[in-house]
């Protein structure tokens, strides 16, 4: 980090704290003791005066009233703040309605020549779902289902939620919220149900009514229900490693609920693991076609024998020029007999 950011972001570092140290410094900015005692001093240089205590326990303190200086944005943060700002327009993200009054704000806060960048950048530039014929960066066309909203302001407040999935239905199901997330323009809800100690994930669309559950079963925490998570976790029996093409074709297409760990900041390799169940045919036969379709890209480092064998025999019968449905399964005994076993 270069000197003036380290400043200016240490600035707003002590500003939100009451009391802080030299150490506390060092180790927040991965600075010596010299370099942190000479940055304090440009800082009280800019305006922030600082009451030092002496002591063991002494440090600094930003003295009461104390008004910050008025932030400013390099020109690559602006662009930076911009360029998301387009990148997520016409995605029927929640709090939509501020981002308006926020980019007015910003726009207020820069020079006319970033201005003049800016509305460029706006031209030149375009994500998928921005609307061709307006790319005003205020138009605002893209409002969420009504159910966000109202999910996420639940969540805040206890993510112990009720759910009913249709008007005409009476009985609720007693939640635990895990998360939100948005994947091809639908917004889904992963939860813990407490009835079927099952985690689930749903479009927010099937929600009809929600309401935070007063009561919820005394055996469940957060703690214990994350605990149960983990230990079903430690039950999977498929782990594959996808590096960038097998990345894109899970994206293309994956069962409902399966969902990527990423192991990179660009999203390009991912691990994926979940549960096959080897004694249902038509589930193992619908996970062979899906980890056919990955592609080159997915390396396999954990999968039941049972399936190792029927993709193997697929690959036989294929290249054989024999097409294999369900009912060639009876016709291989090493492979009925797994079943059977399982």
């Amino acid at each position: 980090m270069k000197k003036v950011e380290r400043v200016n972001t240490m600035i707003h570092y002590i500003n939100n704290r009451a009391h802080f140290t030299i150490s506390e410094l060092m180790q927040e900015f991965n600075i010596s003791r010299s370099t942190a005692i000479r940055d304090l001093q440009e800082v009280e240089q800019l305006g922030i005066p600082l009451e030092a205590e002496v002591g063991r326990s002494g440090g600094y303190s930003v003295l009461p009233n104390a008004v910050l200086p008025k932030i400013r944005f390099t020109d690559t943060e602006v662009k930076a703040l911009f360029i998301a700002f387009m990148a997520t327009k016409n995605l029927q993200l929640p709090y939509l309605s501020s981002r308006q009054s926020l980019t007015e704000k910003i726009l207020g806060l820069i020079s006319e020549k970033q201005q003049e960048e800016l509305i460029f950048l706006n031209q030149f530039l375009f994500f998928e779902g921005t609307n061709l014929h307006n790319s005003d960066i205020l138009d605002l066309n893209d409002q969420p289902h009504s159910n966000l909203n109202i999910l996420i302001k639940s969540c805040l407040e206890d993510q112990f939620l009720l759910l009913y999935f249709s008007e005409q239905e009476k009985v609720s199901h007693a939640i635990y919220t895990l998360r939100l997330y948005n994947e091809k323009a639908i917004w889904n809800l992963e939860y813990f149900d407490l009835e079927t100690e099952k985690t689930e994930i749903i479009s927010i669309e099937q929600i009809s009514k929600i309401k935070i559950n007063p009561s919820p079963l005394k055996k469940w925490t957060k703690k214990r229900i994350l605990k149960n998570i983990l230990n079903k976790k430690k039950d999977m029996n498929v782990r594959l490693v996808l590096k960038q093409y097998a990345v894109q074709q899970f994206k293309k297409y994956h069962p409902y609920n399966y969902s990527l760990i990423y192991t990179d900041a660009y999203q390009s390799t991912a691990i994926f693991q979940t549960k096959v169940n080897t004694a249902d045919k038509q589930e193992v036969h619908s996970f062979i076609n899906w980890l056919l379709f990955l592609g080159p890209d997915c390396q396999i480092e954990q999968i039941p024998e049972t399936i190792k064998l029927v993709l193997r025999q697929r690959m036989q019968d294929f290249l054989m020029g024999v097409d294999l449905n369900l009912e060639d399964f009876s016709d291989h005994e090493a492979i009925t007999t797994i079943y059977k076993d399982n």
